[in-house]
């Protein structure tokens, strides 16, 4: 990932509104949601809330797709994936002990967890 690209993403992440529609795009993936449904769920008007989706948008980060009337936007994973790999690319200078407590952290938000039967 170019810095420029790291950038744009990283600061259509940093206001709070934008970063709240980008958590909640995550966790409806991968089905996505509605524009007005994000909307409706941060209590944001739905044409401040377009503003936000089309910063999040012309960064990268989110995707909008026609659905009939709808417009449903969905969380880029991949873009998200190399925004966080641009920041930890060169972990801690190639000392791999200073990252261990990291990659412990996120390891087990990534791995399927087991449903009892």
């Amino acid at each position: 990932m170019e810095q420029e690209k790291a950038i744009l993403a990283l600061a259509a992440l940093a206001q709070p509104t934008r970063l709240q529609a980008f958590n909640l795009l995550v966790q409806h993936e991968p089905d996505g949601i509605p524009a007005g449904d994000v909307a409706r769920i941060l209590a944001v008007p739905q044409n401040t809330m377009s503003s936000h989706l089309s910063v999040l948008a012309r960064a990268g980060l989110i995707n909008a797709e026609r659905r009939s009337r709808l417009v449903v936007y969905r969380a880029d994973i991949s873009a998200l994936r190399e925004v966080m790999l641009y920041l930890v690319k060169d972990c801690c200078g190639g000392r791999a002990e200073l990252c261990a407590p990291l990659v412990a952290e996120l390891s087990p938000c990534c791995i399927p967890q087991k449903v009892s039967s």
